[in-house]
């Protein structure tokens, strides 16, 4: 098979720093003006401030081991230096070194009538271009949609960054039907408990169990436990936790979840108004004020991408995370509200305020969770989709003794340009980590915010 040339766009670089080393025995060529990108990037201290600084170790790296030997960058140096399974080479290359006086002729009449070079993204295209006009398999790894479109319609292969990627049309629902006897739901409802072994379940995997005798039917919800023991929900722990009812099962299964102290991470997946933020939080001031469990409820979401600062925004810490934080204030008036004004005479955001003044409730972003540990909390991490899996990753690691976390989330409601269903954090986590003692999960599906909202999800 013909060796291929891939030309990176600097979106792959900063998604993910060791892509260069995912392209095997093929060279791989990274066009000047993503070295221009990367310097724009580098004094960041986010995610992509990280990857930009990296990949110019890499690559400063590189140019040093070739040295001796009068390797150049421009010439190719081989990328076993960094790797030693990988037998292709690595060029940054300038459209002017990829074109002669003929080809250049016709890249301009491309790039000069239909694509403007002032855009860093056509100056990146244009390597690519000149590569495939010297007859070579280029094929073009972007992330950018857009920009694919547009190296697709020059004539280039292209492709997206698939690694981290997960199949979401079969993403793991953390629960499954199952037929059954009368008999063994009669043995489950007396013992409360079956072998879990014929229904082939993972580790806190539900099943909703059906048995059908002669129009006789029967049905129970059990969860399967690390010793393959399939265990009856227990329905008085969660008929009702701190005033909020479950309303399918889903929900009587995400609260069974949530209120598990032995189940340190939870993800739960669903669109709006299936009740993956209230009902998280309804679990952490259970066992929070109530139990006493953890120390206080840390509540996160990644509005703000993670790393950027807040520091434009005008207040104090409070007053910056007020606005992004509004659908979790949202949650609270509603847990909250109907006792602080009957009891307190006062609003429900005062009583969101006393947890906070108490040190019950956190508010933090993203950004300052890096580097800390996370003792005996209770974490709630909204909007995770738009996390990417490294960055999901750094999150999960802040955990410390006896925390559990919740990630919630919509993997098709993305606000980040450069994840879609299948590469975001929130899946990847979902797919990578069922099975484990650990982790549980449970899509939700039905929308249960008003019946106007359950219609608009399902018709609009």
């Amino acid at each position: 098979m013909a060796s291929k040339t891939f030309g990176l766009d600097t979106n792959l670089l900063l998604h993910s720093a060791h892509s260069i080393e995912s392209f095997q025995d093929n060279d791989v060529v990274i066009p000047m003006a993503v070295v221009e990108e990367l310097d724009k990037f580098k004094k960041n201290s986010d995610e992509l401030g990280r990857n930009a600084r990296q990949v110019i170790r890499h690559l400063d790296r590189l140019r040093q081991l070739e040295l001796p030997k009068t390797g150049r960058l421009k010439k190719g140096v081989p990328l076993k230096s960094i790797n030693p399974a990988l037998a292709g080479r690595l060029f940054v290359l300038t459209a002017a070194e990829v074109e002669d006086e003929q080809s250049t002729r016709e890249v301009n009449s491309v790039f000069g009538s239909e694509l403007q070079l002032d855009s860093p993204d056509n100056r990146i295209l244009r390597v690519a271009y000149g590569l495939h006009q010297q007859g070579k398999i280029v094929v073009f790894i972007s992330k950018d949609i857009n920009l694919r479109l547009k190296a697709d319609a020059l004539g280039l292969r292209v492709m997206d960054f698939e690694r981290g990627k997960v199949n979401s049309s079969s993403l793991y629902t953390g629960f499954r039907e199952a037929e059954t006897t009368h008999a063994k739901l009669d043995q489950l409802y007396r013992e409360h408990e079956l072998p879990a072994a014929p229904f082939e379940l993972l580790p806190n995997e539900f099943a909703v169990l059906h048995a059908d005798n002669g129009g006789k039917k029967q049905s129970a919800l059990a969860r399967c436990r690390a010793n393959a023991m399939l265990t009856l929900l227990d329905h008085n722990r969660t008929d009702t936790v701190w005033n909020v009812s479950p309303r399918n099962k889903e929900q009587r299964m995400a609260l069974d979840l949530l209120l598990d102290p032995e189940v340190r991470l939870v993800t739960l997946v669903g669109g709006a108004g299936t009740g993956k933020t209230l009902l998280a939080l309804a679990a952490a001031m259970q066992q929070v004020i109530n139990e006493t469990l953890y120390d206080r409820i840390l509540v996160s979401r990644p509005i703000i991408p993670l790393g950027n600062d807040i520091g434009y925004l005008p207040g104090d810490k409070g007053s910056k995370l007020a606005s992004w934080m509004q659908p979790i204030f949202d949650n609270l008036d509603f847990l909250l509200g109907g006792e602080a004004e009957r009891k307190a005479k006062s609003s429900s955001r005062h009583s969101a305020e006393g947890l906070i003044n108490s040190k019950k409730l956190e508010l933090e972003a993203l950004t300052y969770i890096r580097g800390r540990s996370i003792p005996r909390q209770y974490v709630i991490v909204d909007e995770a989709q738009n996390l990417t899996p490294h960055e999901v990753k750094t999150i999960i690691s802040r955990c410390g003794e006896d925390t559990k976390m919740v990630l919630t989330g919509d993997p098709h409601q993305i606000d980040n340009p450069y994840l879609d269903a299948s590469s975001n954090g929130l899946s990847y986590t979902v797919e990578r980590l069922k099975g484990q003692n650990l982790f549980g999960h449970v899509t939700l599906a039905r929308s249960e915010r008003s019946e106007l909202a359950a219609i608009a999800a399902r018709l609009l």
